[in-house]
């Protein structure tokens, strides 16, 4: 007699497992553990047996259409105990060869030579964007088409930038994985031109001399916390990027060279990098040295000592100070330095190096990270007195 649903319900476990036949077949196995589908059949002369499932996980409709499957197989002489496992072999393999498996191998073996934060927007990148449509397609079948639907998701939205920068990770992850064996061809590389442009955009700065002296005047009169009004004196002197300057240790600082040496792993490029310290600089630190001194960070979150400052505590002080992000960021004292250094005659290697932008040849750059102190510590001097000039001057206006 044919299994019923009310009967797999109703089957309780005894001392030893039994079993309960349905047809062609089929049965179910009942012990202490559970209940299991099972079919019983021969192939190449053996008596062998198909684990099919287990309630109720799936049902009894599901159970049979498998075992029907299953004799199929058996009639086009097809083990099919041995058909599964080739099949849950090749699931495996694809896998391991789709698109987020391989995307995720060659983020974990890059992010190293990021930092924090821009590992976290290219995972995020990917894992919002990439991997809920494509993550699971076996890397070498994703074609050009499939990957434009993906870009073309993110324009729609409005987010160009976004959009050409996710291109731009994915021909990576195709390249990574040309590179180990596991695809032929980068389809992004055929959607060149596919995505409008972006338009370029200027970051919000000012590199007018008055509006400098009124910017710095500002930042004098600032009363809010001393930590923060501290990190905005030094920004200026300093133009470094802004996660270097609120994560800037103690032990970092060099009073007697003048020197704020920052390591490697702060650094967007993972190289070292050399600040010289003006006068003006060094007083700032002494300044708060009383202050922040005895702790890790020379710039503490005002919440607690062991972090350092929030990343939008200068941005938040510049907007009280009636500074929009249209006219002004905390990344943006690089661009008014670097501005203003080109139009007084600095030469543009000494300043590159300052602003520790990109070395094309990494290994170069490691051991290269003092070049051109003997020139940059006086340059660094000579705009700490310039910006001083700029606010004596519209304090005396």
């Amino acid at each position: 007699m044919p299994l019923t649903d009310t009967a797999i319900r109703n089957a309780k476990p005894k001392d030893k497992p039994y079993k309960l036949s349905d047809e062609k077949g089929m049965y179910l196995l009942v012990n202490q553990t559970g209940k299991y589908f099972r079919f019983d059949y021969r192939f190449g002369g053996k008596r062998k047996t198909y684990a099919i499932g287990i309630y109720p996980d799936v049902s009894l409709k599901d159970a049979r259409w498998k075992r029907d499957e299953a004799r199929q197989l058996i009639q086009n002489n097809i083990d099919p105990s041995q058909h599964k496992k080739e099949t849950k072999n090749l699931q495996k393999e694809q896998g391991a060869n789709s698109f987020e498996a391989i995307a995720r191998e060659w983020f974990t073996k890059n992010k190293h030579t990021w930092t924090q934060g821009h590992s976290r927007t290219i995972i995020s990148r990917l894992e919002n964007n990439v991997f809920p449509w494509l993550g699971s397609r076996p890397i070498a079948e994703i074609s050009p088409p499939e990957l434009l639907k993906i870009f073309r998701r993110i324009e729609d939205r409005g987010a160009l930038e976004t959009a050409h920068r996710v291109k731009q990770i994915c021909g990576q992850v195709f390249r990574y994985a040309i590179a180990t064996g596991r695809a032929e061809r980068d389809p992004a590389a055929d959607l060149r031109g596919a995505l409008p442009p972006t338009k370029l955009k200027h970051m919000a700065t000012i590199t007018d001399p008055n509006k400098i002296g009124a910017l710095l005047k500002a930042i004098h009169d600032y009363e809010g916390h001393p930590i923060t009004r501290c990190a905005l004196k030094l920004a200026p002197l300093v133009f470094v990027r802004p996660g270097e300057l609120r994560h800037a240790e103690w032990q970092e600082i060099n009073f007697e060279q003048a020197e704020w040496k920052i390591p490697a792993g702060k650094m967007k490029m993972r190289i070292p990098h050399i600040v010289p310290l003006s006068n003006q600089a060094i007083q700032i630190l002494r300044e708060i040295e009383p202050l922040t001194g005895h702790g890790q960070y020379v710039f503490p979150s005002l919440r607690s000592s062991k972090r350092p400052m929030s990343n939008n505590t200068i941005l938040g002080a510049l907007r009280r100070l009636g500074y929009t992000k249209e006219e002004m960021t905390g990344h943006r004292f690089r661009a008014m330095a670097s501005t203003l250094l080109h139009e007084q005659g600095y030469p543009q290697h000494v300043i590159e190096r300052q602003l520790a932008h990109a070395e094309r040849n990494s290994v170069r750059a490691a051991y290269n990270y003092a070049q051109y102190l003997s020139e940059r510590k006086p340059m660094m001097q000579e705009w700490a007195d310039y910006l001083d000039r700029l606010a004596a001057d519209c304090q005396n206006k």
